[in-house]
């Protein structure tokens, strides 16, 4: 999956001592990125938008 000119954006949920960092990419048109802050050369999870909006929505529920 290719995220070239992604834009990463820190979880509201990260805590703020630069550690247990998620990034989120939601910008590329029909995927979802998300990555580890402190590992941002390693391996991307890809989601399609609608399975990452249901998986925010079922977090937000619980």
């Amino acid at each position: 999956m290719e995220l070239t000119g992604a834009i990463w954006r820190k979880s509201t949920r990260s805590s703020g001592n630069g550690g247990d960092c998620v990034e989120v990419a939601d910008n590329v048109p029909g995927v979802v990125g998300v990555r580890d802050s402190k590992d941002r050369q390693g391996p991307v999870l890809t989601f399609t938008p609608s399975s990452w909006a249901a998986f925010v929505a079922h977090t937000k529920r619980t």
